[in-house]
């Protein structure tokens, strides 16, 4: 047998391997919102940041490799958002969220989506880092076979409840509707569901893509838990009236 350090490969120290992120999460989508600021009030929920406005870019294989294998890779560019959001808050410009910034996301197949106790989540292997200049990443990717092929776009504000730390709340403002999104464990997920008003019954396990695809009156094998570039699926954005 050989080595560790004939071979490469180290335990632990410089050079070890970064554990993935595994992705624990559920979406609800809000239809009363009157119901729903009441609650946050209630809880005492804290915004946390600067309220974004996310454009999310999708790659992949012309024949749609990644999405067949129930793979993400996408480029996400974060912009401050100030103004109204829909719920009717005002947020402000934020010192710390001032400039454009940009992340490189690389999602696995999800996991636990039979149909059990399980399935009510949408869990993934998850690999992300920052980029410093989203363009030449694109012009990067374009270069090994990628092609964009699906954009999206959504206005997201970030909330923390009070003694929940490993419970990451945000409120999405998307062109097909309102949702929140709760990702952490899931004790945590089940209780702030139940704090703000839904059951079990109205968790969502499905990406927004594929819930854009239900909107646009399209079907997606069921063994895909993203939409496939071949359906030509148009771009999930908001008029640009807005």
């Amino acid at each position: 047998m050989r080595s560790a350090s004939k071979t490469g490969l180290r335990k632990s120290g410089r050079g070890a391997r970064k554990r993935a992120k595994t992705e624990i999460e559920i979406k609800l989508r809000v239809t009363d919102v009157p119901r729903l600021l009441g609650q946050l009030a209630r809880l005492k929920a804290k915004l946390i940041g600067a309220r974004v406005h996310e454009m999310n870019t999708l790659y992949d294989t012309p024949d749609g490799r990644l999405a067949r294998h129930g793979q993400m890779l996408r480029i996400r560019v974060e912009r401050p958002a100030p103004g109204a959001d829909r719920v009717g808050r005002a947020h402000k410009m934020s010192k710390e969220k001032s400039e454009i910034s940009a992340l490189l996301t690389f999602k696995g197949p999800a996991r636990g989506l039979q149909a059990n106790e399980r399935g009510r989540y949408k869990i993934r292997e998850e690999h992300e880092l920052p980029i410093f200049d989203h363009e030449e990443m694109s012009r990067i990717l374009e270069a090994l076979g990628m092609r964009p092929w699906f954009r999206y776009e959504k206005v997201r504000s970030t909330y923390k409840l009070p003694g929940m730390n490993g419970l990451k709340l945000v409120l999405d403002e998307t062109p097909i509707g309102l949702f929140i999104e709760l990702e952490g464990g899931r004790g945590e997920i089940n209780r702030a569901a139940r704090l703000l008003g839904f059951g079990a019954s109205d968790y969502i396990n499905k990406s927004y893509g594929a819930l854009f695809m239900e909107e646009c009156g399209l079907s997606r094998p069921a063994s895909h838990n993203e939409p496939i570039p071949s359906y030509g699926l148009p771009d999930m954005l908001f008029p640009r009236s807005r």
